[in-house]
């Protein structure tokens, strides 16, 4: 995958979004140790609602005191448990000030690396207007929604800017895009990841000018 540093300067330290490559299997164990740090972490994933016999025995491992047998990738609503899946398995975010940095990467030695710009390897900062939009579109419950490597939206022609009137994407914004012969809402963290919704009608969505 070609990643695309699209980035903003920052004169000091402050609260920024970043993005690791996590290495295999290796993203819900550098969820807990950052977790730990106190920085707010974002790992984009689907929730998949256990049932059967593996309800049954995550929720025997749930109600165990032993906290080292605890297992971040589960999240239990009452008696229905959900299993967090990653729709990019290497790929985490986290909201952190500038100089803190170096600790994380400290932390997380042999799990996974900082993404850099290219020209002067400086910490790439992702805008958080787009980390915003993205986060509310992954956690909107809409049905229908895609996920994909940004490099993989070259192939797909591009539409107009627009904001979403009505129903649970109300507010988000992103740009319509023709996918697989159907008009779709997408909504991007430029250079690394991108949501495609279903379809939405033209009546719920208005133009963006500015």
């Amino acid at each position: 995958m070609q990643i695309l540093y699209l980035c903003i300067s920052m004169e000091e330290s402050k609260l920024g979004w970043y993005a690791l490559k996590v290495f295999y299997n290796k993203v819900f164990e550098i969820e807990a140790l950052l977790d730990d740090m106190g920085l707010e972490t974002y790992i984009p994933a689907r929730r998949v609602q256990l049932k059967g016999e593996e309800h049954m025995r995550i929720a025997r491992r749930l109600a165990t005191p032993d906290d080292r047998r605890r297992d971040n990738r589960f999240i239990q609503a009452g008696p229905v448990i959900f299993k967090r899946e990653p729709v990019v398995s290497s790929l985490l975010f986290v909201h952190a000030p500038e100089d803190r940095l170096p600790d994380v990467e400290k932390t997380i030695y042999g799990k996974g690396f900082l993404y850099r710009m290219v020209d002067n390897k400086r910490p790439c900062v992702i805008p958080d207007k787009q980390m915003g939009m993205f986060q509310m579109v992954c956690s909107s419950g809409a049905d229908g929604l895609e996920f994909f490597a940004d490099d993989d939206m070259t192939r797909y022609k591009s539409g107009d800017r627009v904001r979403v009137l009505e129903g649970p994407l109300k507010g988000a914004e992103g740009y319509i895009k023709r996918i697989r012969k159907d008009r779709r809402l997408l909504v991007a963290i430029e250079g690394f990841i991108a949501v495609a919704t279903s379809f939405i009608p033209p009546q719920f969505l208005a133009k963006v000018t500015d």
